[in-house]
């Protein structure tokens, strides 16, 4: 069993300092988690203090059901792939990928069988004899892979291990992580800033700000379902269009107010949820992608539809990004490509605002109202 628990886990750094506050979390064996946050978030503390690189100051960690706070790190049975590849410069791909298994003194026929089974695993078996000078990023990267590998631990720790990667590589790096992922069945604990490398890659996502967990949740769930203001604006590209108005009641149906007076009438099961909400303020929050140009939709349902002035537009091949702007009310919308498309910028687009995916939060706990 490579289950991990977290019950409350704190770190405190000298003055007071807290890096990681109450974390509560049961990682399942086999499990695929990713941690993703800002720069600064405590994800990669929480990590540290995993694999026992960090002394933790508060809580209970728990590894295959075995309290491990006070467990040595060589004791824990972890392997950990950081950043930068570390390693050996005068040793080859083969020795690099031993050490461990040297330092243990495991006879030579056991280390060549692991190794031999890592390097076929990482396709990387025609490598074995180079050294890391004569690799390419990718290739230093399944090394270190390797060297992780051949010990058979019982949980991988990943601290942002593609960062030095280019943008092609970076993407062949995480399909071959998954790729590995099925085919060991290990618990994967995994960090990153990416929010792309998150929602590609895992099982569940953990969601940090301020050392503290934000929302524990499917890459779906998410990014429909964002509990607060801050995954909501986290999790998306272009980042979800959020902005301040109240709701109302007028001719009978609830409505948003927004920006200089703009009124759209919500659908019917959406207004009975939010009934206790009609006279307060509310953030209004909408992705990009569910903000429609099409001009047959607009007529047809002129009640949700809004003209906005259009500041600037890139081309991204299958979609273009608008930035519209209306008074002090800004958005942004993505729409499909068209090779027709005649530039607006400094004209008007009229956008139909999908009222299904409206999230609704509360501006002063900043909690999702739905």
């Amino acid at each position: 069993m490579a289950q991990v628990t977290l019950a409350g886990i704190q770190k405190t750094y000298e003055g007071g300092v807290v890096a990681v506050s109450d974390f509560n979390l049961e990682i399942a064996d086999r499990e695929f988690i990713v941690f993703v946050g800002p720069s600064g978030c405590g994800k990669s503390t929480v990590l540290r203090m995993i694999a026992g690189l960090e002394k933790i100051t508060g809580g209970e960690l728990f590894i295959g059901g075995q309290l491990s706070n006070d467990v040595p790190a060589k004791g824990r049975d972890i392997a950990m792939v950081f950043q930068n590849y570390a390693l050996y410069p005068h040793m080859t791909v083969f020795e690099n990928m031993a050490f461990s298994l040297t330092i243990k003194k495991l006879p030579k026929s056991e280390i060549r069988r692991r190794v031999g089974a890592a390097a076929q695993i990482l396709e990387m078996s025609h490598l074995l004899d180079r050294f890391p000078s004569a690799l390419s990023g990718g290739q230093r990267q399944r090394a270190a892979l390797g060297r992780a590998l051949v010990r058979s631990p019982k949980v991988f720790l990943f601290d942002e291990p593609l960062s030095n990667l280019d943008a092609r590589l970076r993407a062949n790096m995480r399909a071959e992580l998954i790729r590995l992922h099925r085919r060991i069945q290990t618990t994967f604990v995994y960090v990153t800033h990416d929010q792309i490398e998150a929602m590609t890659m895992g099982d569940r996502i953990v969601v940090m700000k301020d050392g503290v967990i934000q929302q524990v949740d499917t890459p779906e769930n998410l990014y429909a379902k964002p509990q607060n203001l801050f995954v909501a604006g986290f999790i998306g590209t272009p980042q979800m269009n959020l902005f301040e108005g109240a709701l109302c009641r007028r001719e009978g149906e609830v409505r948003m107010i927004f920006g200089d007076g703009v009124t759209i009438p919500l659908a019917q099961p959406m207004a009975e949820r939010v009934r206790d909400w009609v006279g307060k303020s509310v953030v209004f929050g909408l992705r990009p992608t569910d903000m429609i140009d099409d001009e047959k939709t607009a007529d047809s349902h002129p009640e949700r539809a809004i003209t906005l002035d259009v500041e600037r537009e890139e081309y991204v091949g299958a979609e273009r990004t608008l930035y519209l702007k209306r008074g002090g009310l800004q958005l942004t919308a993505v729409i499909k490509a068209n090779v027709n498309f005649d530039s607006k910028v400094g004209g008007s687009q009229r956008i139909v605002l999908d009222m299904e995916k409206l999230h609704m939060f509360d501006p002063v706990t900043e909690r999702s109202i739905l």
